[in-house]
């Protein structure tokens, strides 16, 4: 029997999914996308390659699997074909075999998109028109793929042959026992209903999302897997109790493109402040050893430490049955490792997340470690400390840690507990 895998990202995005999905679909037949539109950027490195894809599921460079993308999303057609066609310039064959697009899938116009741009700014939108598309959606005066491709334009020409009722393939696969990857976009705390609204997206990407956004049902899901990173990070506006340095501090940063040309000395400055106590620097450390810049947008992610009330939220949010971990590479160097066990709410510690997601952390401290560990290729290898800080982890979470990822590559992934995975 085959196994439906849902990927969620267990945090506020950018959690490291598109490696995740991309190294789980060697061994699946199908990955889907079920939520989000191009606000959303994936980043997998196969061999020497780098590819960015912000609308097409990970699976697309697998050249034997069938990439779906369901009716909960939103597209931006001049996206979707953009992304097609350097696919094709890499000698990579796109076709309905390959990839198809629900029918039912709404489209985002250029003035939802100046509509984003105008109104998107006060809870940091990525300005790509996401939020009136499915406002227009909801309204019930939405575009769907389905009457997009009857058109005459270059990009209803491309994508026609690739539209279908995509319901119809996923559960007829359910039924032949094939596995089935749902690949998650964005994170839970950006959940328009379970997120720190309203600083979320405007879509499902919990769980739940997964089965509303390609028709298939709960009872079809056997495994939930949260992507969570070693540490925190947020991009756009909105609470973030361990946030290391001010959202102003880290805005005046810039994109990546103001910060790669003195990275070695950028990053040297941060982990000597780091390591003195300095709390903006623990965070751009982090920021500078992790690339913490948006695949979309470029702009700095805010940083801060691992939040486990954020952590054990999700968990329930999503029925959680394990975890993926991701750049505990990135920690390394770092003196001192925090990681947030409470809130403090008037005097009063709390464990549960308060849906204003506001409270100021309660920390637990744990030592570092200096060993580089990009190319461990088991748990045994690793630093004592950084056992014991996996270890930690796994006990605040409360579900088992599956996969622990210490690089961007393929090679870089430890597997800890196989009956999670295909």
């Amino acid at each position: 029997m085959g196994k439906t895998i849902v990927v969620i990202g267990g945090q506020w995005g950018d959690e490291g999914k598109g490696k995740v999905v991309d190294f789980l679909a060697e061994k699946a037949d199908i990955i889907a996308r079920a939520t989000g539109g191009n606000n959303a950027g994936h980043t997998v490195v196969v061999g020497d390659k780098t590819y960015k894809f912000h609308i097409l599921p990970s699976g697309v460079i697998h050249p034997t699997k069938l990439s779906i993308c369901g009716n909960g999303m939103v597209i931006d057609p001049k996206v979707m074909c953009k992304e097609i066609s350097t696919l094709e310039a890499d000698n990579r064959t796109v076709n309905s075999e390959l990839l198809i697009v629900s029918s039912n899938a709404h489209v985002i116009t250029q003035e939802q998109i100046n509509e984003d741009i105008e109104t998107g700014g006060k809870v940091g939108t990525t300005g790509r028109g996401i939020g009136p598309c499915y406002k227009a959606k909801i309204a019930r005066t939405g575009l769907r793929i389905a009457e997009f491709v009857k058109g005459d334009s270059p990009e209803a020409e491309r994508l026609r042959p690739l539209v279908r009722d995509t319901y119809i393939a996923l559960n007829e696969a359910l039924e032949q026992g094939k596995n089935i990857l749902v690949e998650g976009a964005q994170g839970t705390m950006l959940d328009i209903d379970h997120g720190t609204y309203p600083y979320v997206t405007s879509s499902n990407p919990s769980a739940g999302g997964a089965c509303t956004g390609l028709g298939i049902g709960p009872t079809k899901i056997n495994k939930v897997i949260a992507i969570m990173k070693a540490y925190t990070t947020r991009v756009g506006r909105g609470p973030f109790p361990t946030e290391l340095g001010t959202d102003k501090q880290t805005l005046e940063e810039g994109t990546w493109d103001n910060i790669k040309d003195n990275f070695d000395e950028a990053l040297k400055e941060a982990l000597e402040k780091a390591n003195a106590g300095d709390e903006y620097y623990e965070g751009k450390a982090m920021r500078l050893i992790g690339r913490e810049y948006g695949t979309t947008t470029g702009r700095a992610r805010r940083t801060g430490w691992f939040d486990a009330v954020v952590a054990k939220y999700s968990v329930r949010i999503n029925g959680l049955t394990s975890v993926a971990c991701t750049k505990l590479d990135v920690l390394t160097g770092l003196k001192t490792i925090k990681i947030c066990t409470a809130y403090d709410i008037d005097g009063n510690q709390v464990k549960d997340f308060p849906l204003t997601g506001e409270g100021k952390p309660v920390y637990e401290e744990m030592p570092g470690w200096e060993e580089d560990l990009t190319n461990v290729t088991s748990t045994d290898q690793l630093p004592q400390a950084a056992k014991d800080y996996v270890k930690k982890l796994e006990e605040l979470i409360g579900v088992p840690i599956s996969i622990l990822s210490v690089g961007p590559k393929r090679s870089q992934t430890i597997i800890l507990k196989e009956d999670e995975l295909f």
